[in-house]
């Protein structure tokens, strides 16, 4: 007698590791895939947008430590800004090998929970103005850790879906992941508002120079808790964490090596440690006396710090590792690689970095009245102005605009084609650059500056608007240009390069208001935007181009 032995099926879903995966594959969609894409998703993109909003988050808070007196000078207070800007943009350049190396619930796990740090150690600086700089410095660098969590969770959930839906499903991630920036700047300051957390969360501070919040302005000598800035996305974290950890999954035949999870997860720490170290030794070469040692100028150190990252990433791997960064390499050899770098420099690295520079921006320029002294005849810019607009009002509206409008550039690039739409909004930014540094001009001369803070504002939404779009259409563009096999590493090539304008924005608006003319940085910019219309229409749109594009 024969017993009939039957083959038993691994379970699609076992709660961690999915050994059985067909997206492709229409009835296994149907009855099971999307249930657990979707939960994927939806776990992923409040995590994605928690990382956005801890990286950036130093914009905000350097505007109110200014309100509140911390001994640091605007430039100091910028160079957060840009330290976070940094190395965000330059742990990108490791995040995108992690899902392969160690699978997309250990990776979405650890990125988010590591954010915990900078946003606890946030909290508990800034509960006391004698904090030394560089601590403040440290935690901004750590902060980077929520830039480089975009290009994971897009590799992650681009596993999840069929080819036809991957377009909305990355769509929906990066589109509400980019709205972490506006929820961060609404957010913080009506956290700062009361006390959140009660006896635990520290004493209040008070204001020393007018403030505000989403409805408007809050007057000197009101107390606020400066410290909920960090401490309010621990309420956040935590659960998503542990959502992370319960209910997303690592794909086997994406993730067939993660050598279990613990080892999954050193090998993103140290992924990550080698990419904080190289951005933490370009900036120590770079930032002036007595943080650093002021040998480098700012496009010197970028350079360096960039391919000091991709030289220790290659010498420091082994095995898959270093055979999966072998591939990404080949993306190099590719003229169009280098193109679509500075293309979406103009889109998304004008993006982030405005993001990062306007809230500052607006504190400085029109914070105070700018009066010529009555001895010197030289114009000063210490005056208090009684009629500013607070920037924490107002900053968010622009990133806002961006994050909405982003979906829209790819819908219009579907029709007409990328190159086309980059084509017109690289006018658009020129045109919106020139104008913005000509408000700014005015301003910064002026001792009633706030009479042009409309245009000025109306202007940079303008620029928020336009890269927004762009977004959409140099990812249109991509597609088109690359197969499947070298866009993915383009797009994360692209996308860490084009972070860095996170420190650009901050240095250059930085560098010309220390030199009193704020305005020659929109000027810079626009002349950058002019050289890239050419690039794109000498790429895709002359006539005899390698790749029409439409």
């Amino acid at each position: 007698m024969t017993t009939r032995v039957e083959k038993i099926i691994p379970p699609v879903d076992d709660g961690v590791t999915i050994t059985d995966w067909r997206p492709e594959d229409q009835q296994f969609w149907e009855m099971e895939g999307k249930r657990i894409a979707s939960r994927n998703l939806w776990i992923s993109v409040p995590s994605l947008l928690c990382g956005f909003a801890v990286w950036l988050m130093w914009g905000i808070i350097a505007v109110q430590m200014a309100n509140l007196g911390f001994g640091f000078s605007q430039e100091q207070l910028f160079t957060l800004t840009a330290i976070a800007g940094l190395s965000g943009a330059t742990t990108r350049i490791p995040a995108s090998f992690f899902i392969r190396l160690s699978g997309g619930r250990n990776t979405i796990f650890l990125t988010t929970a590591l954010l915990m740090i900078p946003a606890f150690g946030t909290g508990l600086a800034l509960q006391n103005k004698e904090t030394p700089l560089i601590v403040f410095q440290l935690l901004a660098l750590l902060s980077g850790i929520g830039g480089g969590n975009f290009a994971c969770s897009m590799s992650n959930i681009s596993t999840f879906y069929p080819k036809r839906l991957q377009g909305t499903a990355l769509g929906i991630n990066a589109g509400l992941g980019n709205f972490g920036v506006t929820t961060m700047q609404i957010l913080i300051p009506l956290s700062m508002t009361f006390g959140l957390f009660g006896a635990i969360g520290g004493d209040s501070m008070t204001l020393a120079k007018d403030s505000g919040w989403l409805f408007g302005k809050i007057a000197a000598g009101t107390e606020t808790y400066v410290q909920n800035a960090g401490f309010i996305w621990l309420v956040f974290l935590v659960p998503l964490a542990f959502f992370g950890w319960k209910g997303m999954n690592n794909i086997q035949e994406i993730s067939p090596n993660t050598g279990g999870t613990l080892f999954a997860m050193a090998k993103i720490l140290w992924l990550y440690g080698l990419a904080l170290t190289t951005a933490a030794f370009g900036l120590y070469l770079y930032l002036p006396a007595p943080t650093g040692l002021g040998l480098l100028n700012m496009w010197i150190a970028l350079p360096l710090i960039i391919a000091l990252t991709l030289l220790v990433m290659k010498l420091a791997a082994i095995g898959e590792m270093k055979q999966g960064i072998s591939r990404q390499f080949a993306i190099f050899k590719n003229k169009h690689t280098w193109s679509m770098t500075v293309l979406y420099i103009v889109t998304f690295g004008s993006f982030i970095g405005f993001s990062m520079a306007l809230p500052l921006s607006i504190q400085v320029i029109f914070g105070v009245q700018h009066v010529p002294d009555p001895v010197t005849g030289l114009m000063t810019h210490t005056l208090k102005n009684p009629n500013a607009p607070s920037a924490l009002t107002y900053a968010w509206i622009g990133p806002f605009v961006g994050a909405l409008i982003r979906p829209l550039g790819g819908w219009i690039s579907d029709k007409l084609g990328g190159s086309i739409v980059t084509q017109v909004i690289s006018v658009v930014v020129v045109i919106a650059s020139v104008a913005t540094g000509y408000y700014m001009n005015l301003a910064w001369n002026s001792p009633t500056p706030e009479q042009y803070f409309m245009p000025f504002l109306l202007l940079f939404v303008v620029l928020f608007a336009a890269s927004g779009i762009g977004n959409g259409s140099t990812f249109r563009t991509v597609g088109v240009i690359f197969d499947r096999q070298q866009a993915g590493p383009v797009l994360g090539w692209t996308s860490a390069v084009a972070a860095y304008g996170a420190f650009i924005a901050p240095e250059v608006i930085k560098g010309q208001i220390k030199a009193g003319t704020p305005e020659m940085a929109m000027y810079g910019f626009a002349v950058f935007y002019a050289l890239c219309l050419g690039v794109n229409w000498w790429f895709y749109l002359r006539r005899g181009a390698d790749i029409k594009n439409p």
